[in-house]
């Protein structure tokens, strides 16, 4: 590791370089995130605490993760074995969906708590069905900024934005967002796997209302959440063990189908991931739910 990697892998809160996974074929990757480190609100990057999203990356066999992320995620594996086919089917969902929305016309994609680069990411999936398609990738995790910015921003019709789904505002109303989407034209609203990382308290019924309600008519919502279920809850309890940075909160069917309040829900409805307009090979996992909604 040279030092531009060591300068983004080792100077956080004392956890040593090694202590950071990226994977033997990352290396250029990691020296452009590194290079990327002071674009992620200057922010110390704490290893020790175990990220959902780097979790999530190693569920989905990235390399972007820590020791403890990795003990963390081998933890709720171990609770729930079927949670990386989880992960792949909602990737799987979200190309899905967003190719049905471009085929609707819209082309233009705000992705809330985007999370990690992926093998195949949302901009990609937009394009193949709207080439001249807008993506706005947004995150707080300094990580994902810096992976982010460095693998996926490109200064024009692709950028990755600092804000916080808490603060609503500060998602529609960021300068950089406002510069490459057009609210007053349809937008694709994609909260894929990050509501369940909020709790009652938090309110993300009122995150969610709020950020409808500064995007145009016609414009689509589409959510996917872990269900609750025995296994699903049992996940939850292994991620407050292993007191990771944000929570896992699995919710109902009908507590799911609230986020879509005063929005008109698309064929099939609110379902299992695979049966979302499947094409064919989807894995049947029934832990996550998604639904599609519109703005009338």
């Amino acid at each position: 590791m040279n030092d531009d990697a060591a300068d983004w892998a080792g100077r956080t809160d004392g956890v040593r370089s090694e202590d950071v996974s990226f994977g033997a074929d990352a290396g250029r990757e990691v020296q452009k995130a590194a290079a990327h480190r002071r674009k992620a609100a200057g922010r110390p990057v704490d290893w020790s605490t175990p990220s959902p999203a780097r979790m999530y990356c190693y569920y989905l066999g990235g390399k972007d993760y820590g020791r403890a992320d990795r003990a963390a995620a081998d933890r709720a594996v171990a609770a729930m074995p079927e949670l990386p086919d989880l992960a792949r089917a909602n990737r799987a969902w979200l190309g899905r969906t967003v190719r049905y929305l471009a085929g609707l016309g819209i082309d233009q994609f705000v992705d809330v708590g985007a999370g990690l680069p992926a093998e195949v990411n949302l901009h990609e999936s937009a394009r193949s069905a709207a080439p001249d398609a807008r993506v706005v990738y947004v995150d707080n995790d300094p990580v994902v900024l810096a992976h982010g910015r460095a693998l996926l921003d490109d200064g024009d019709r692709t950028i990755v934005v600092d804000a916080d789904l808490r603060r609503p505002e500060s998602v529609l109303d960021h300068p950089e967002l406002r510069e490459v989407v057009d609210l007053e034209r349809p937008v694709g609203l994609i909260c894929a796997a990050v509501l369940d990382g909020f709790t009652d308290a938090e309110n993300p019924y009122g995150m969610v209302a709020r950020l409808c309600e500064g995007i145009a008519p016609g414009s689509h919502l589409a959510v996917s959440h872990i269900e609750s279920t025995p296994q699903t809850r049992a996940v939850a309890e292994e991620y407050r063990r292993s007191a990771t940075s944000s929570p896992v909160v699995p919710r109902s069917r009908e507590q799911i189908a609230r986020f879509f309040d005063g929005l008109d829900l698309v064929p099939p409805g609110i379902v299992p991931l695979h049966q979302w307009h499947p094409d064919g090979g989807e894995a049947q996992v029934r832990a996550g739910l998604c639904g599609v909604a519109r703005k009338g």
